[in-house]
């Protein structure tokens, strides 16, 4: 299917290709051996799984075998073109025939799972199941000529990897343009080619394969084109094409972003490998998607131990009947005396002989190998810890940056109200020596940027900031093009990209993701519109996020900004649900904060670089905040001190104190103005800030207790319902640490909204009278 795109110079490419009889080149001997070898491979591989480890779940790819031969040749093709590294991305069916038969983990390997073992050498942490696993290899043409090959791990959330694998390619690819020297940078995506392996009902009924195929041309997020392989068994789980999808194919959805699409039939091995050829050179040339429609089916049920006759028994008839395409394209190389049967034998016998003494070997695997067990299984995890990093700032950096800022080219016409935005945050820092909220970010950026680093950002409406705070890309008023001061600080800078996203949650995040793990010294972000938004991406946050490095090893460093906080706009723009990903978090797997000062804005940030630990960082972004007159810093705490946790009460007569209230967030500042005009409250009540929720500063509050007396109160205040926001998380953590430290034990109070089934109520006036009671619970029962 071609004729649906609109660009004439595609559409003769292809017919240029497709239609002439003698102009197919013809396949040579050695690349039918070739494909001989990986069908052999591919099958006895399955087949030896079925015997030695019966009712084993493995997600075979038997009856779709030639998916095997067809990446083998987009390899051996991106080799010969001198294509650096081809990043795939599958779901479980065939994984492991894939993991065997193309990246070459040894057989061993492979059957050592099935008893069990784990390989402490590979970089897997906690583990996962054997057909979610990722590898790396070096793939070899018959040439000679190489590609690196990688497979990124995924979860059993269909297509879920698929925006993750496009942010993989994107790193890799502007790591590869930023070696080249600048004349050579142009045709830097043909370095990386993304492979995406789909099933034929995923492809069809989730959402973000839509997501990531509307990303494929956008500047912020274009690799280069994908090349998508569909396995098209006919079947989803037990539910037939009929229930699958409304349109005609499975590959349809491919339409709308005009990439081509082959049709091809899994028992013509030929026709699948010139398919697969045509489909990399039309990347490489159009540099867009290209679809592979591999019409195949499924021998047995959705895994080993399932049953498919109990809900479609013709088709397993059929299927039962069908002789396998290694034994038809076997009986065809024999027919028209391309191969002699003792070759093709011997073929096939070599293979398997090669798979006995892999297994013979795999004893010897798994008794080295054996998972470790702890003593306690159930014991709780060691607590992480809290470093303390140098994260401040040069001055002369700091000058630099702000100098940036305020520099346009000459003749750039400056919207005026923008202008004055600009003079008076620069007026505020000379003068008033106070630094606002996204002063700070821009600081935070533009010094990273200028000790070298690159910072990516991205999401709706992020280059000029959802609430007119950024303004990261400037536009000239009379041309509208585009300037980005932060590009200017340093002749030797590192770059700032950022980009307005399309509307999409799941893909965007995914992306940057999948960025900031092929970009580990990169600052890389990702920032909703309103953080209530943001579990549009639930999945990225579940599957990837919180638990890709105990799973698989794989390290993130991805800030998300999540506009955060109760101010009367109802229950769909208050909150980014602090709580969900304070429940992800155990063994120190991410930071998760909600901060009160631009300082610790600015300290956060550069953390994430300057930190050894490299691990996701979720912020509870402002809102008000960032026009708020008390939500300033001074000056010389960006280039003094680091990021602060905990910030203590600071009372000057800690005796005096009859009530701790600790908080985090925006909150604050309401608390502070209640009490400016209660003196005596305010002697008698520590106000504590909790920045970082997770991993929590226990020390520092441990101090922070102990300066008090026990007979003081301990209330928890916090703007959302008590089912919602930190108080279910840090309740018993509080209470644990004030009973290591006083004599009886201390409940610790609650001072916020009732638990609800909405976030937020819809009206304003509710709003304000719920927000003064939440104020009155926390400072009204000071004892006099």
């Amino acid at each position: 299917e071609f004729m649906h795109i609109s660009d004439p110079q595609e559409k003769r490419w292809l017919i240029e290709r497709i239609e002439p009889v003698r102009g197919v080149e013809p396949i040579s001997e050695a690349a039918k051996k070739r494909m001989l070898e990986k069908l052999n491979a591919a099958e006895a591989f399955e087949n030896f799984l079925h015997t030695k480890y019966i009712g084993h779940k493995r997600f075979s790819l038997e009856g779709s075998e030639t998916v095997i031969p067809m990446v083998d040749m987009i390899l051996s093709d991106a080799a010969e073109q001198e294509v650096d590294e081809v990043v795939i991305g599958m779901a479980h069916r065939g994984r492991l025939n894939v993991l065997a038969n193309i990246l070459n983990k040894p057989y061993e390997v492979i059957f050592s799972e099935f008893e069990g073992s784990l390989d402490p050498s590979t970089t897997q942490g906690s583990g996962d199941v054997k057909y979610h696993l990722g590898s790396r290899a070096v793939h070899t043409a018959e040439s000679g000529a190489t590609v690196k090959v990688s497979l990124a791990s995924n979860p059993s959330h269909l297509e879920a990897v698929n925006p993750v694998v496009e942010g993989m390619a994107r790193a890799k690819q502007e790591a590869i343009r930023d070696s080249r020297p600048e004349s050579a940078r142009r045709d830097y995506h043909d370095s990386v080619v993304p492979l995406l392996i789909h099933g034929d009902a995923a492809f069809a009924g989730q959402g973000v394969v839509g997501e990531t195929l509307h990303l494929s041309q956008l500047p912020g997020y274009q690799t280069g084109g994908t090349v998508h392989i569909v396995i098209n068994n006919q079947i989803g789980f037990t539910t037939g094409p009929e229930a699958a999808r409304s349109s005609t194919y499975a590959s349809d959805i491919a339409r709308m972003i005009q990439a081509p699409i082959f049709h091809v039939n899994g028992d013509d091995p030929e026709a699948c490998v010139r398919v697969a050829r045509l489909a990399l050179d039309f990347r490489q040339v159009f540099n867009k998607d290209v679809v592979i429609d591999l019409l195949s089916y499924r021998v047995r049920g959705h895994n080993e131990g399932d049953e498919p006759t109990y809900t479609q028994p013709l088709l397993y008839q059929k299927i039962e009947a069908k002789r396998s395409v290694r034994k038809l394209y076997t009986e065809l190389l024999l027919r028209r005396g391309d191969m002699k049967p003792a070759e093709a034998e011997k073929l096939l016998d070599d293979f398997r002989a090669k798979l006995q003494e892999a297994f013979a070997r795999t004893k010897e695997v798994s008794e080295e190998k054996q998972p470790r067990m702890p003593d306690n299984p159930l014991s709780p995890p060691e607590k992480a810890e809290i470093t303390r990093v140098d994260t401040a700032s040069s001055q002369e950096h700091i000058d630099q940056v702000i100098a940036s800022l305020m520099s346009f080219p000459d003749g750039f016409r400056v919207h005026k109200k923008l202008l004055r935005q600009f003079q008076r945050r620069e007026k505020l820092y000379h003068e008033e020596r106070k630094v606002d909220w996204g002063f700070a970010e821009a600081l935070a950026f533009g010094t990273l940027l200028a000790e070298g680093t690159q910072v990516r950002l991205s999401g709706q409406d992020s280059r000029r900031g959802t609430f007119s705070h950024r303004h990261g890309v400037v536009y000239d008023q009379d041309t509208a093009e585009e300037y980005i001061p932060l590009n200017h600080v340093t002749d030797d800078q590192g770059r700032l990209y950022i980009y307005d996203s399309l509307l999409s949650e799941y893909a965007v995040t995914g992306f940057e993701y999948g960025y900031s793990v092929a970009a580990p010294g990169a600052l890389v972000l990702w920032e909703a519109q309103f953080g209530d938004f943001a579990n549009g991406a639930q999945i990225i946050f579940d599957q990837f996020l919180s638990a890709a490095d105990e799973k698989w090893g794989q390290e993130s460093s991805l800030v998300l900004l999540l506009p955060h906080g109760y101010e009367g706009q109802g229950p769909e723009h208050s909150s980014a649900r602090l709580e969900r990903f304070l429940q992800l978090c155990a063994e120190g797997n991410m930071r998760v904060c909600n901060l009160t000062t631009p300082a610790n804005l600015f300290h956060a940030l550069r953390r994430q670089i300057h930190s050894d630990l490299k691990r996701p960082l979720v912020i509870m972004s402002p809102k008000s905040l960032l026009r708020h007159p008390l939500a300033v810093s001074d000056p010389d705490a960006f280039t003094q001190g680091a990021f602060e946790p905990v910030i203590p009460a600071g009372n000057e007569n800690p005796d005096a104190v009859e009530r701790i209230v600790l908080c985090s967030g925006k909150v604050y500042y309401d608390l502070v103005q209640k009490l400016s005009d209660d003196e005596e409250a305010s002697r008698r009540l520590a106000v504590i800030r909790v920045e970082q929720l997770y991993p929590l500063d226990t020390g520092t509050l441990r101090a922070e207790f102990e300066r008090y007396p026990d007979s003081a109160d301990v209330v928890w205040m916090q703007e959302e319902p008590a089912n919602m926001g930190s108080w279910q998380f840090i309740r018993h953590r509080l209470e644990d640490l004030l009973d290591e430290l006083r004599s009886t034990p201390t409940r610790v109070q609650y001072a916020g909204r009732p638990a609800s089934a909405s976030p937020a109520t819809g009206s304003a006036q509710v709003h304000q009278h719920e927000q003064a009671a939440i104020l009155d619970a926390a400072i009204g029962m000071v004892r006099a």
